[in-house]
């Protein structure tokens, strides 16, 4: 049998504890001086309450990192106040940037962070990551994670996490506010106005009553344009590479060519992949209906944009509207222009086309959502270990420690995949008294969770070095459980 292999470049991680010690990878270890005041400088956790218990009337304990305000939390790009006030409230160190920050001034910034919070315009890259050498986890507060180089962080032990869905209902509202407003001519009807021009015409405009929507990518936000869509008197098609079920009477149709063909609006809402780069481009334009209305707050790179150009300008499109692009300012200001898409002088000069700032999901309600979702989801992970809802990560959890399980210690070990690993961990668990245990695989990571008890406070050490030591070591991560 081959024997176990370390992860390449080791992951910053060791064990957790119901006493007190510390794990951050730049700090050394410090025993408690006692049970009720734990000053640890150790960045790790305990569990908390909520996920159920072994007795389900036993008091849960309510569990934190032992010395909150060593955890350093960087927020960028505006993470709403909603957000920023739940990891306040743990105690963490919090700093918030309104946008993102250049690529040098990131990694300085990175670079003793312990958790990270973006929106969609910072690029976590490989060399970025490399340089986090305290990095434990990533909140991306939008939708999509392309931003981040998933497959890096996880071989660096770094969870990530995002929204799926928390902004699903601003999106499709906004889309619906598009289909009117194409089918209107409002935004050509306003600059007219704004300048002065005074044109009340009907000439192609129409009521979406009786239109037909095809929508391209039936999930979260898909489904919910759906309903509102038929609310409004629509008949909804869709297409989507998996089998969806319909809600209402939308129907599903087998390739996208015949939604193309039969739909008055198109609408996408697919993700960032490979696959859906250009999705849309002159050959799927000339599949479309003469007259056809055409929307994308999806993603900037899966249309051909001199192709839509062209297909405004040739008259077979009757209006558009684009919130994303392939390439997008860092911040608010006079930056749309052709130095950042060669083709920006050519979108604004057309009729009936609504060009938004990626503002799908900006609204008051998405916006508090997102925060809410994607703080308590990195303060569980850095509390309790927790990776439900992990995008790179093996879903792991467990049920809650309790008031009756004194001197309880959470041990996480974050380690390749490969043969050997948890013989070797089990060896020096097996020591111990082992309450619970979890272990889920994704890819070459493997993530290991694991409740131990009646831990001794002199035993704590040697337990975390032992772990350290290992040939399998990808450094573990701290967690600890104070009873």
């Amino acid at each position: 049998m081959a024997p176990p292999k370390d992860i390449a470049g080791s992951l910053s991680r060791s064990v957790s504890n119901s006493l007190n010690f510390s794990t951050s990878p730049t700090m050394s270890f410090q025993p408690p001086p006692s049970y009720q005041n734990l000053p640890s400088r150790g960045s790790f956790s305990e569990r908390p309450g909520s996920y159920g218990a072994q007795n389900p009337f036993a008091a849960s304990k309510q569990l934190k990192p032992f010395d909150t305000k060593d955890i350093k939390v960087l927020l960028l790009e505006n993470v709403n106040q909603a957000g920023v006030d739940i990891l306040k409230e743990q105690g963490y160190q919090v700093e918030t940037h309104k946008s993102s920050l250049p690529e040098d001034a990131l990694i300085e910034k990175i670079r003793d962070v312990h958790v990270i919070g973006i929106r969609s315009k910072t690029k976590l890259t490989e060399r970025v990551l490399s340089e986090a050498k305290n990095l434990i986890v990533i909140g991306c507060f939008c939708i999509g994670t392309n931003q981040v180089d998933l497959q890096y962080a996880a071989q660096k032990g770094i969870a990530v996490f995002n929204s799926p869905f928390s902004n699903s209902r601003s999106v499709a509202e906004l889309v619906i506010g598009e289909i009117i407003g194409l089918a209107r001519q409002l935004g050509d009807r306003s600059s007219e106005l704004h300048n002065g021009t005074w044109n009340k015409v009907s000439k192609g405009c129409w009521e979406i009553r009786g239109k037909t929507l095809g929508i391209v990518g039936y999930g979260h936000i898909g489904s919910q344009l759906s309903v509102l869509a038929e609310s409004m008197g629509m008949s909804v098609m869709y297409y989507d590479v998996l089998t969806m079920m319909g809600l209402g009477t939308a129907r599903q149709v087998p390739t996208m060519d015949a939604l193309l063909s039969q739909a008055d609006f198109v609408s996408l809402h697919v993700p960032e992949t490979a696959e859906t780069k250009n999705l849309i481009g002159k050959k799927e334009f000339e599949k479309m209906k003469d007259g056809a209305y055409f929307i994308n707050n999806a993603r900037g790179t899966v249309v051909d944009i001199p192709a839509l150009v062209e297909a405004m300008r040739s008259g077979k499109l009757a209006g558009a509207a684009i919130d994303v692009f392939p390439n997008e300012p860092a911040g608010n200001g006079d930056y749309f222009n052709n130095d950042l898409n060669t083709w920006t002088k050519d979108l604004q000069g057309l009729k009936n086309l609504i060009l938004t700032p990626h503002i799908g999901g900006s609204t008051e309600e998405a916006q508090s959502a997102i925060g809410v979702e994607v703080s308590n989801a990195l303060l569980h992970y850095v509390n309790e270990g927790v990776t439900l809802g992990a995008v790179n990560m093996p879903e792991v959890n467990l049920r809650s420690v309790t008031m009756d399980e004194p001197n309880s210690l959470r041990v996480v070990y974050i380690h390749k995949n490969v043969p050997g690993v948890l013989r070797q961990v089990n060896g020096i668990l097996g020591y111990h008294n082992v309450e619970k245990q979890m272990s889920d695989s994704r890819g070459e990571v493997a993530y290991l969770m694991a409740d131990i008890s009646n831990v001794k406070e002199e035993e704590i050490h040697d337990l975390f070095q032992s772990l350290e030591e290992l040939s399998c070591k990808s450094t573990p991560i701290g967690r600890e459980a104070v009873s």
